[in-house]
């Protein structure tokens, strides 16, 4: 059990390292993040429907998961062949292709489903943000928590992924998930019984001499702040 526990964490580290990797070497990888964080605040912002959000956070995925697909054929291209061949190109072009329709249909998809949106609330006055259920906001909270970790590890490239480096993404999480059972539940036992859990992951995380404080704090500041600000903005 403990083999098998700990194949599975070499494993998501490798994973994540690869997220890391084509954050920090591929442009268009930050352009897509960005386009996400964007296109996901403003959806809470328009309060679209659920169906229209699952719809957008496909979408997202789809162009995310392209994008590194693309990176790997790259690298494997490269890797076997670091003179010119015309075979090369096409495999690169084609990777590049998929990429290229996948950013296609979520940029069309989020036109239909956010152009509407905004031109009813601007037609309404409506220029305040709109409320979105506190579900949604938490879910939302949680994706910008790990794409903003994951473009400070690519920005520093200090660490693994899993083991070390600005900012400890375990205490991010976890004390996300902490902020946004605060004001989901609004019971005082799962705040105080979420928050001890957040703890003892942070902890762990120091005590064990994989982060240092400052890495633990940032990342708790990090999940709960962003967390408490999405909730106070749109629920």
């Amino acid at each position: 059990m403990k083999w098998r526990s700990k194949s599975w964490m070499q494993s998501a580290s490798h994973a994540i390292e690869g997220i890391i990797y084509s954050v920090k070497t591929q442009r268009h990888m930050r352009y897509h993040l960005f386009a996400a964080l964007v296109t996901l605040v403003l959806g809470l912002g328009l309060s679209i429907t659920r169906i229209e959000f699952i719809l957008l956070c496909m979408a997202i995925i789809l162009v995310l998961a392209t994008e590194m697909l693309n990176t790997a054929i790259e690298v494997t291209v490269n890797m076997i062949s670091d003179t010119f061949h015309p075979l090369a190109k096409i495999a690169k072009d084609i990777a590049a292709g998929v990429v290229l329709l996948a950013s296609f249909g979520a940029l069309t998809l989020a036109y239909l489903i956010l152009y509407p949106a905004l031109t009813a609330a601007i037609a309404r006055g409506q220029w305040h943000l709109q409320k979105a259920p506190n579900d949604v906001i938490a879910f939302v909270s949680l994706a910008v928590v790990v794409i903003v970790v994951i473009f400070i590890k690519a920005l520093l490239g200090k660490g693994d992924p899993l083991h070390g480096g600005m900012p400890s993404g375990h205490a991010a999480v976890s004390f996300s998930i902490w902020a946004a059972a605060v004001y989901l539940t609004g019971s005082l036992p799962v705040a105080v019984l979420t928050f001890i859990l957040a703890l003892m992951v942070s902890w762990s995380r120091w005590s064990s001499g994989i982060h240092r404080p400052i890495e633990v704090l940032a990342g708790a500041g990090i999940g709960a702040g962003l967390t408490a600000l999405f909730f106070v903005i749109f629920s």
